[in-house]
């Protein structure tokens, strides 16, 4: 009887061992079924989409967080409280798990209202062609501002940013360039920017063009050509002062006489703006001459015997 008592149990652990045992295959199986189907499904997942130019800037919020608060905090603390971190909410739903083909001007309104400031009169500082030149020259001189001097331009100067539809939402990767899609992330911010700046100007506004550029100095189809210049306010802008500079030592393919500038002062005079225009604005002339102070451009003056 004992025998047969422990036989029983034995069996009945045994039993109870392969029911175990089984139990735990079982969950193994399902466990690596699981895994090969979760990476079935990421494998045929939607990949980012491929463009030409470079992608979203890295660390994108901390850059434009920073330039918010330094810009309002440090450089021109006299626009008055900002909300920086709703601007960057703002900029990021802009473009963020969105097609950067489709992006459109109702997308950015919302950050452009947030960040808007007043431009104080006679300040205001457009430019084409001369980018450099232009910037230089509001370091050195405080008394104008580009737009890039403002706070919308400021943060985004220099960054790339744009959105995909599939996760994480941003392209880090490639953005679409201009030529790929007009309504591009950048394309579409720099144009509603540029509108904000003109329309914002008041009193005398100048115009830095570039003489030494062979398609000639005013472009119908630049920034200021196509959206600035139409965007001034004739009943807050007294004067418009372009400014065309040669580079040192180079060509000088269009004067302050030539086909371009009478375009340009066509469409001014329509809208009913006083123009002037003046060769090498000397106050620029002379910041160029720092990387160039032997040429003879840069003379004071000439000998005389």
């Amino acid at each position: 009887m004992p025998f047969r008592q422990g036989s029983a149990r034995t069996r009945q652990r045994t039993v109870l061992l392969v029911g175990i045992v089984v139990l735990l295959a079982a969950l193994v199986l399902a466990v690596v079924l699981a895994s090969v189907l979760t990476r079935g499904k990421q494998e045929v997942g939607p990949k980012m989409l491929k463009w030409k130019d470079r992608g979203t800037t890295k660390n994108l919020q901390e850059v434009i967080l920073g330039r918010c608060y330094s810009y309002v905090m440090a450089r021109y603390p006299q626009v008055g409280d900002k909300d920086c971190l709703k601007i960057w909410e703002s900029l990021k739903h802009g473009f963020i798990y969105k097609n950067p083909c489709n992006i459109t001007p109702e997308d950015y309104q919302p950050l452009m209202e947030l960040a808007s400031h007043p431009i104080p009169c006679n300040k205001s500082l457009f430019w084409s062609k001369t980018s450099d030149l232009a910037h230089r020259y509001t370091k050195s001189n405080q008394n104008f501002l580009t737009l890039e001097d403002t706070l919308l331009g400021y943060m985004a100067d220099r960054v790339s940013w744009c959105g995909d539809p599939s996760a994480p939402g941003i392209n880090y990767e490639s953005c679409p360039k201009r030529s790929e899609c007009e309504s591009n992330p950048s394309s579409v911010f720099w144009k509603m920017a540029s509108k904000m700046f003109a329309e914002a100007a008041c009193g005398v506004v100048q115009v830095m063009l570039n003489g030494s550029v062979e398609v000639g100095a005013f472009r119908s189809s630049s920034i200021f050509g196509s959206i600035e210049v139409f965007n001034l306010n004739p009943d807050k802008v007294s004067a418009v002062h372009i400014w065309l500079m040669h580079d040192i030592g180079g060509p000088q393919s269009e004067s302050c006489s030539g086909h371009s500038i009478k375009r340009l002062k066509s469409i001014l005079e329509e809208r009913n703006f006083k123009i002037t225009c003046e060769d090498n604005y000397r106050p620029v002339q002379l910041l160029q001459c720092v990387h160039n102070p032997d040429h003879t451009d840069c003379r004071l003056c000439t000998n005389t015997t």
